[in-house]
């Protein structure tokens, strides 16, 4: 696991029951590069489906319980690990340890928490920027810089307002901490915009993560619209690597397209929730798709994953989607699922904790109340077990210790529930 970051995931929206936050539908695809679903067509579509997703995700998590997948039962006492109630927070999204073992999370309402597992108590951290709270919209990742104890640099993800409606930002800046518990950010620096914003509240991706090189990488969703992820004049749609500053790394593979597609690395994506380097230093992440079709994907560079032209789900209107077997110019995923789990959070393991598992991968399911183990074996990978939690799981994260760390997703701005798990004696 690359160090300095373990996990990243998916936000739900806050007028889903069930946890898909899967969107619109566009018209019959072509054969064409690229959609031709307008922007005002793919964001009206997205309001108009948002019912649909909830529906079919209820429907889905109730086909999963009838085939006997871990969906509600058997519950806790089959688990093969103990599970701790540690505390919760206020619509949790993202978590980070700072090398003291104190952890930093984020509350999408817009407070980042600096929560002391020793002494069992929370301080706030000042100098958050200000967040747009609404559907999916909020604070999200948080992420330490690979040098943080030298130079105390952290990474903040958020949606914003702007021209057009709402984006997903990143932000630099100098975390100083102070005695009682609390602390501050300074010299806060906007380094990465998502372009262009658009209205509606879903679809942010903003997940971080720091390779060992030092680059950042950028999860960038398609804001519930179709056009984005294949159009280069967008970061919707894409992941996105740059330097550390946010400067574009020369080797970025479209650096000879425009300053926007500079930044790119791979496109043709959805909703990505989570991302995680392997022990050799390939980035998997995975993502929502739309009525079915949930994918782990293995990033290469210069790559197009296909979205909207191809996907194993379907849309919410009912309007199929070509399979990705039917575009070999497209990457196909190594893992899909239908019925969708609906990933959120992701690490891949290197504690001795569970020695057994090291190298495995774990995935949050939101909509399946899951915590999913997946095996890699080089470029392939499948779903190895799945732990019914009984919780809609948003965050995961790999503790100091070799704990595995969960949030629980705070559904309508609830509450979610900081889970510690441990080997059971």
């Amino acid at each position: 696991m690359v160090p300095y970051r373990h996990s990243l995931i998916f936000l739900a929206t806050l007028g889903l029951l069930a946890g898909c936050d899967n969107s619109a539908t566009p018209d019959k695809q072509t054969d064409a590069p690229t959609p031709t679903v307008t922007e005002s067509e793919s964001n009206t579509r997205a309001h108009d489906q948002s019912s649909a997703e909830a529906s079919s995700a209820e429907k889905e998590s109730a086909e999963q319980a009838a085939a006997g997948q871990p969906t509600a039962d058997p519950g806790t006492d089959a688990l093969p690990f103990s599970v701790s109630e540690v505390t919760q927070f206020d619509s949790p999204w993202a978590m980070t340890f700072l090398p003291d073992g104190r952890l930093l999370v984020t509350e999408m309402a817009g407070t980042l928490r600096l929560h002391d597992l020793a002494g069992e108590r929370s301080g706030t951290i000042g100098g958050v920027p200000e967040v747009v709270h609404a559907g999916q919209g909020g604070l999200g990742d948080v992420l330490l810089h690979p040098q943080f104890e030298t130079n105390q640099h952290i990474y903040l993800s958020y949606a914003e307002a702007g021209d057009g409606g709402a984006g997903a930002a990143v932000a630099r800046a100098r975390l100083v901490l102070d005695d009682e518990g609390s602390g501050k950010l300074e010299d806060l620096d906007v380094i990465w915009r998502q372009t262009p914003k658009l209205s509606g509240n879903g679809h942010f991706g903003h997940r971080l993560a720091f390779d060992s090189d030092g680059m950042l990488w950028i999860s960038s969703s398609e804001r519930q619209a179709f056009d984005p992820s294949q159009d280069m004049n967008s970061n919707l749609g894409k992941v996105v690597r740059l330097n550390d500053d946010g400067s574009v790394p020369e080797d970025n593979p479209f650096t000879d397209q425009g300053e926007i597609a500079a930044q790119v690395w791979s496109l043709g994506h959805r909703n990505i929730l989570g991302m995680a380097f392997d022990s050799s230093g390939k980035l998997w992440a995975h993502e929502m798709g739309p009525e079915g079709g949930d994918e782990l994907n293995l990033i290469e560079k210069g790559a197009n994953y296909g979205y909207p032209l191809v996907s194993n789900g379907n849309h919410y209107d009912g309007t199929s989607i070509p399979d990705h077997d039917t575009r070999p110019e497209f990457k196909t995923p190594a893992i899909t699922w239908t019925p969708v789990i609906s990933p959120a959070g992701f690490i891949i393991y290197d504690g001795e904790l569970f020695a057994d598992w090291q190298g495995s991968g774990f995935i949050g399911g939101m909509s399946s109340l899951s915590l999913v183990r997946v095996e890699f074996d080089g470029e392939k990978a499948h779903e190895a077990e799945r732990f019914d939690m009984q919780k809609r799981i948003r965050e995961v994260e790999q503790g100091p210790d070799g704990a595995i760390w969960l949030l629980e997703d705070g559904m309508r701005g609830g509450d979610g529930q900081l889970l510690k798990l441990t080997p059971s004696e």
